[in-house]
């Protein structure tokens, strides 16, 4: 995305009342933002020729060019930037194409607040990548992957006035390979329920939404890297740690009393919270090998290496992947700073400061001590300005939950 200047967004449709419209909509923000709008996808490629745009959004059907073809040549073209299909046009299909092009997928019809703000929170991951190195890096991975097929899926059947439980179960159900391991994983003793589950519906009832939506998206973000075998040690033990963090991170919020969205947004932010080291092995596989060996030989931190090595950590890689695929702010956030809760812009106890704490103690070797100490991984000084070390003792007693 263009570092400076006012963000500029394309919409494509050839709905002559449609462009009417959001001209209408978005005639507040040409102030703050640079809009377009082309009438079928060959203009549009005639204004991206001409002019540096951050998001086009497009309509899927229309005459000649297709959204389809449209996002394809962008992504092959300017791969930099974010690509929203805005359709009203919701199939399976289109969904399974539409994720290997597009980095999201908004139905219309929207509510003009929705869509302002599903756009506001897109641009905002240019103020991500006014980190030098952050840019660098990212122009230097060919595609980062869009959001995961199913979980869009989800997504949108959440939308529709006859979502059910026994739908979602059945979105699930329709992939063999995903059911194996959403009743794997919540027959485990990671769960510990006291019955045994024999259908993605029945998870969904005992669990609750948020949380399969959570282990859906972890899933199929772990199964969708392409990693050398050396690596497959590696991701199974990150596949663990996040699972790990993210039930101790759900559990802390839980003895703090925090609310039921609270919870959920802890669990997910820790499932999720190391998805940039994913991007990284995949993407820099020698340079990654060469760190890993170096932080076990010299005990330094993978972290400080990383920084290092790339001048950015896995945090911030994470949170722009999480940011594009435009999962809510609070997620990216706590992916961002699950090192260091101290920077962001939230001091209060929020969930970055809880997936802080989970990833510190699923990561502590040994016997945990009585006592927090300052180290690459935990921010003391942001715990203390909390008041909140005092309850160590009881976060530490929830990691054998």
């Amino acid at each position: 995305m263009a570092p400076s200047g006012k963000p500029r967004i394309l919409f494509v449709d050839d709905e002559p009342h449609l462009l009417t419209g959001l001209k209408r909509i978005f005639r507040s923000r040409r102030n703050e933002w640079e809009i377009a709008f082309a009438p079928n996808g060959t203009d549009a490629l005639k204004f991206l020729a001409v002019k540096q745009f951050d998001v086009i959004l497009t309509d899927f059907r229309m005459a000649g060019m297709n959204g389809l073809d449209l996002l394809k040549e962008v992504k092959n073209k300017y791969p930099q930037i974010v690509r929203i299909f805005f359709s009203g046009e919701i199939d399976q299909k289109l969904i399974m194409a539409s994720v290997r092009v597009a980095h999201q997928f908004i139905s219309k019809p929207c509510n003009a607040e929705a869509l302002k703000e599903k756009i506001e929170q897109t641009i905002s991951l240019r103020h991500i990548l006014e980190d030098e190195a952050l840019r660098a890096i990212i122009s230097k991975i060919d595609s980062l992957p869009s959001l995961p097929a199913m979980y869009n899926e989800i997504m949108e059947e959440l939308k529709s006035p006859y979502a059910s439980m026994k739908k979602i179960g059945e979105i699930i159900s329709s992939d063999i390979a995903m059911t194996t391991k959403i009743l794997q994983l919540v027959n485990s003793a990671f769960f510990g329920l006291r019955r045994q589950v024999t259908s993605p519906e029945q998870a969904v009832l005992l669990l609750g939404l948020d949380i399969i939506k959570s282990l859906v998206l972890s899933v199929q973000i772990f199964s969708q890297f392409t990693m050398p075998k050396i690596f497959l040690p590696t991701v199974s033990g990150l596949w663990t740690h996040s699972l790990a963090t993210g039930r101790l991170a759900k559990e802390i919020a839980v003895a703090e009393k925090q609310s039921k969205e609270f919870e959920d947004q802890a669990f997910m932010a820790g499932v999720l919270h190391d998805c940039g080291k994913l991007v990284l092995l995949s993407n820099f596989p020698e340079k990654m090998q060469s760190l890993i060996k170096e932080s076990r030989e010299t005990e330094v931190s993978e972290l400080t290496l990383e920084q290092k090595a790339f001048g950015v950590t896995h945090a911030s890689v994470g949170a722009y992947l999480l940011g594009l695929w435009g999962l809510p702010l609070v997620i990216t956030s706590a992916i961002s700073f699950h090192h260091t809760p101290g920077e962001s812009p939230d001091n209060s106890f929020s969930v970055p400061t809880v997936v802080h704490v989970a990833n510190h103690l699923e990561h502590a070797p040994g016997p945990l001590p009585e006592e927090p100490a300052a180290s690459d991984t935990l921010d003391i000084e942001h715990l203390s300005q909390l008041d909140v070390l005092r309850k160590w003792s009881t976060w530490k007693g929830l990691v054998n939950f």
